[in-house]
């Protein structure tokens, strides 16, 4: 699984509309989000209900290969096609691939998911989309080209998020308390008008695209961050994208004391706490063609 940020074309995201300034940075946000979240990636990977283990599976919005290398490791038989519109991120997955020993089992493919016409991805059993469905303009249009792409009695298997995650506590910093949700609520606006999927129920547009849909489950994830130096790089790399989408209407209090924790020379930055958590949730429907 992989997470979106504020101005930086996510990994499953039509590039075709927007340009690729910033997509460095965010993979190393997509690298950190992934080791973090490995145990909740291949617990969501475990229950898939697959009737038998997939050969054939395309990571669409593969981003740098979270959900790609955690697909391997549950299906040592499988090979995997991972999609992506940012070149930056095909190579880095790569590498990853190559330094695994498992560049054989991979196939990167570079598309716009919004185009109309997508590349030939095979015959899958197995169809993986973390966070990347919500950054399609026609995620109808996607869902019916993943149903017949898919071998009949194909699973696909649709990870969305609840929102972005929360490091801070409530109380926090101390002389702006409640500062992280007051951010997060600047930027509504802009995800209301550029990302208006993120969130969805997207099990009923499973069942209109022909799916029937086994099963959904929603995996919470609270992971406590003292001492723990990734949480802490995930925590600031993710508020330097919010604070893009938010400067415009936080408060100058509250952008003051956002810019203090993010200033990683300054007494008050976020590297300093030992007081993070990692908190979010993240549902998974599986929708099987028939």
């Amino acid at each position: 699984m992989t997470q979106a940020h504020p101005h930086t074309p996510h990994h499953g995201a039509p590039h075709g509309r927007h340009q690729e300034h910033g997509t460095n940075d965010q993979a190393e946000i997509l690298d950190l989000d992934a080791e973090v979240l490995a145990e909740h990636t291949a617990a969501i990977t475990a229950w898939l209900p697959l009737k038998t283990d997939p050969r054939r599976i395309v990571d669409l919005g593969c981003g740098t290969g979270a959900g790609t290398f955690a697909l391997l490791d549950r299906f040592p038989d499988a090979h995997v096609t991972a999609v992506d519109a940012a070149t930056e991120h095909l190579r880095r997955l790569r590498e990853k691939a190559c330094a695994r020993g498992v560049e054989e089992r991979v196939r990167t493919v570079q598309a716009d998911l919004d185009d109309p016409a997508w590349p030939d991805l095979g015959t899958p059993d197995l169809v993986w989309a973390s966070a990347s469905m919500h950054h399609m303009a026609h995620p109808d249009r996607a869902l019916r080209t993943v149903h017949d792409a898919l071998a009949p009695g194909g699973l696909f298997a649709v990870v969305e998020l609840a929102g972005f995650p929360r490091f801070l506590p409530e109380d926090a910093p101390g002389d702006r308390p409640g500062l992280e949700e007051r951010c997060h609520a600047a930027t509504d606006h802009f995800h209301a008008e550029h990302v208006p999927h993120r969130g969805a129920d997207w099990g009923p547009m499973l069942t209109a695209a022909g799916f029937t849909v086994e099963g959904e489950r929603t995996i919470t994830v609270d992971i406590e961050g003292s001492g723990n130096e990734t949480i802490g790089r995930y925590a600031l790399g993710s508020l330097q994208r919010i604070r893009g989408a938010a400067a415009e209407t936080l408060s100058p209090e509250d952008l003051a004391a956002l810019d203090q924790l993010l200033d990683t020379a300054g007494p008050h930055n976020i590297l300093r706490r030992d007081d993070l958590a990692l908190r979010t949730e993240r549902t998974v429907w599986a929708a099987r063609r028939t």
